[in-house]
C-alpha cells in the first residue's frame, strides 16, 4: 500500500511539474508599439512658398 501511494503522488508531483513549466513557457505578451509620430502642420508653410512664387515671378516680371 505505501509504494501505491508513493507511486501515486510521484507521478501527480511530475505531471503539475510538467503542465506548469509548459505554462511559464509561454513567454511574454508581444509589445505595444506606439503610434505615429504628430506630423507638422504645413499649412502656414505651403502658403508662405505660393506667396513668395508669386512675389518672383512679379519681380522677374518688372524687370522685362
Amino acid at each position: 500500500m505505501k509504494i501505491k501511494t508513493i507511486f501515486i503522488f510521484s507521478i501527480v508531483l511530475v505531471l503539475s511539474l510538467l503542465i506548469t513549466g509548459s505554462a511559464f513557457a509561454q513567454g511574454l505578451p508581444a509589445p505595444i508599439l506606439p503610434g505615429p509620430p504628430p506630423q507638422a502642420p504645413l499649412g502656414g508653410l505651403s502658403v508662405l512658398a505660393i506667396a513668395g512664387g508669386a512675389y518672383a515671378i512679379h519681380k522677374l516680371r518688372e524687370k522685362k
